[in-house]
């Protein structure tokens, strides 16, 4: 993963990480690499909304795709987690804070 260097990096993450499905992907990921219908069935939940867990996962480089070829011959697409260490105290939201994009609203 990625130093987090903004404010908006640090929302990024933390966005990725408040859904529930996500943090139970990590969690399954920690234990070994899945390929795609694996984790699927594993949570319970389609393979198109499983891409986009993935696919947001992904954009915080707290996970890693790739193509395996199976023992049959077919290209199967397997996550696996990324070695993280994430550290947030008071002064690293501060610190980040300072530099963040804020979209003001139109009255």
């Amino acid at each position: 993963m990625k130093q987090i260097l903004s404010g908006n990096d640090l929302i990024k993450l933390l966005d990725a990480l408040s859904n529930p499905f996500r943090f139970k992907i990590i969690a399954i990921l920690h234990q070994e690499k899945k390929y795609v219908s694996q984790l699927a069935r594993e949570l319970g939940i389609s393979r198109p909304l499983l891409y986009l867990h993935l696919q947001k996962l992904e954009e915080v480089e707290l996970i890693k795709g790739h193509h395996e070829i199976s023992e049959t011959g077919k290209a199967m697409k397997y996550y696996e987690l990324n070695s993280f260490n994430i550290v947030l105290n008071e002064q690293i939201i501060a610190d980040l804070a300072e530099n963040l994009s804020i979209k003001k609203r139109k009255d």
